[in-house]
């Protein structure tokens, strides 16, 4: 026990791509622009989807929830991330380390579990017209919301307790960018079987099990976009819907390859950048995907725009 706390307390380095120095200078440049798109696009999407009545429904309800969540997790991370490309001294302390990994698995269990309510909103709204806002009314959008957020974080407690809680003797060297858990297991000194038994079987509960139900209900849509006589309709459910299923393909395949693959099989450098892929890429293009084949959703960007531009038109007329 107390070489544990001993060992525990000490900073952590993060070594990224410290042996490629113009890798690292080329990647923060990357990662640079795509957090400022994933700024930019996800405010808007939440402040056009919020001042467009047209937009107040169970569907973009959860379309704000996921903007709001990716700039939570981007800015969770991304700060820590430029700091270690760009600075010379690659640490992080004990308690940023613990906070940081924390965040980002209770922020990345979010996702998974967002992921599946929207798909459920989907099948109730082309499913079950006639039904949809009598099912998915307000009361019931936020008590879902409610449990994904809860659910996310007592997964987050139990897994990375159970992390932080092996004894590392030592050891402070973090093969990686972030304080990510596969990075932390590398480094405890004991046998860490048990421990990845839980990540595994806990996976299974907040990746596989959502995904499994997202299938579901598409098969479920799919049937029923085939019945559809009117082409109008057909073409707006295949819009949304393969709007949705792009981000979950794109989400759930990064998550998979890296988190439930046996023996962790990914190498050192392949499991960095799909590290930066989901947290950094996948982010930036949600706004994109949920916007290019969305009408509803370009008016109330161009609304948003317009109202911006009256602003800052009107700023300079009473300035000068």
């Amino acid at each position: 026990m107390g070489q544990r706390n001993s060992t525990s307390l000490h900073d952590f380095i993060l070594l990224g791509f410290s042996d490629h120095p113009k890798l690292e200078m080329a990647l923060s440049g990357v990662v640079a622009t795509f957090y400022l798109i994933t700024l930019v696009g996800n405010t808007a999407i939440i402040l056009a989807s919020l001042l467009d009545s047209h937009l107040h429904t169970p569907m973009y309800f959860f379309l704000r929830n996921l903007s709001f969540l990716d700039l939570c997790f981007t800015t969770s991370i991304v700060p820590q991330m430029l700091v270690n490309l760009w600075g010379p001294h690659k640490t992080i302390s004990y308690g940023g380390c613990v906070i940081q990994l924390y965040v980002y698995m209770w922020l990345g269990s979010i996702e998974c579990l967002l992921l599946a309510v929207m798909s459920y909103d989907r099948f109730t709204a082309i499913c079950k017209p006639l039904h949809y806002l009598v099912i998915m009314n307000p009361h019931l959008c936020l008590k879902m919301i409610i449990m994904v957020w809860s659910i996310s974080l007592a997964n987050s407690v139990v897994l990375c307790t159970l992390t932080l809680n092996l004894p590392r003797c030592g050891n402070n060297l973090l093969d990686h960018f972030l304080c990510e858990l596969p990075a932390m297991l590398k480094i405890a000194c004991i046998d860490t079987t048990a421990v990845e038994l839980s990540v595994f079987a806990l996976g299974i509960a907040i990746v596989l099990t959502p995904l499994i139900l997202i299938l579901i209900s598409y098969g479920y849509i799919a049937k029923a976009v085939l019945r559809m006589k009117s082409r109008a309709g057909q073409r707006k459910a295949i819009n949304t819907c393969g709007s949705h299923l792009t981000v979950v393909s794109i989400f759930y395949g990064t998550i998979i390859y890296m988190y439930l693959q046996p023996g962790n099989s990914a190498s050192k450098d392949q499991g960095k950048f799909l590290t930066l892929f989901y947290t950094i890429i996948t982010p930036s293009l949600n706004p994109l995907i949920y916007t290019l084949r969305n009408k509803d959703m370009k008016e109330a960007l161009k609304k948003l725009m317009t109202v911006d531009h009256k602003f800052t038109k009107s700023k300079r007329n009473w300035k000068s």
